[in-house]
């Protein structure tokens, strides 16, 4: 019977083969995972990724998301003056002093999403799913929350200081929250 014999140096040789094509998977594996959180993805229509984007200041003045997952994104003082955030996905998104003036937020999906001291004038939530949310020093004036699911407690915070009507839709932001009159 005869034994093969192999040298020390083929077995380095494949060691190192095989750390090297382990080392170019992972890195590929790596980017493929978090290639949608490194920087966010821009669509021509529809199906834009911003899930837990850093956007602070950034300006999307009449940009349209309709349909875009912006979850866990931080759009601290973004200008978002006019948007269409129709059908996105915005939970636990943080919009601190934003100014959404004029956005339709339309049938938006928005739990745990912070609004507080957000510029919400004229903004359109009809529809929208906007529990635990919180809008503490938001501006509402003309803002449409129609029909949205909305927690009793912001309700009633909202309607001490909510007025006007919506351009868009004619709808006063009182009557839209069900605020006593």
């Amino acid at each position: 019977m005869s034994q093969s014999k192999t040298s020390p140096r083929s077995g380095l040789n494949f060691s190192k083969t095989l750390v090297l094509i382990v080392v170019i998977a992972w890195v590929w594996l790596a980017g493929a995972i978090l290639s949608p959180y490194l920087s966010p993805a821009w669509a021509e229509e529809g199906g834009q990724n911003f899930t837990f984007a850093d956007l602070r200041y950034q300006d999307f003045t009449n940009k349209n998301f309709e349909g875009a997952s912006l979850a866990g994104a931080v759009l601290i003082k973004a200008n978002l003056q006019g948007a269409n955030l129709k059908g996105t996905i915005l939970t636990m998104a943080t919009f601190e002093r934003a100014d959404l003036r004029g956005a339709d937020l339309t049938e938006s999906f928005a739990d745990r999403v912070l609004f507080n001291e957000a510029d919400l004038t004229n903004a359109i939530f009809t529809d929208a799913m906007l529990t635990s949310s919180r809008f503490s020093k938001a501006t509402i004036t003309g803002a449409d929350f129609s029909y949205a699911f909305i927690d009793k407690i912001q309700v009633n915070m909202m309607c001490e200081y909510a007025d006007g009507v919506n351009p868009v839709t004619g709808v006063s932001t009182r009557e839209s929250l069900a605020c006593p009159e």
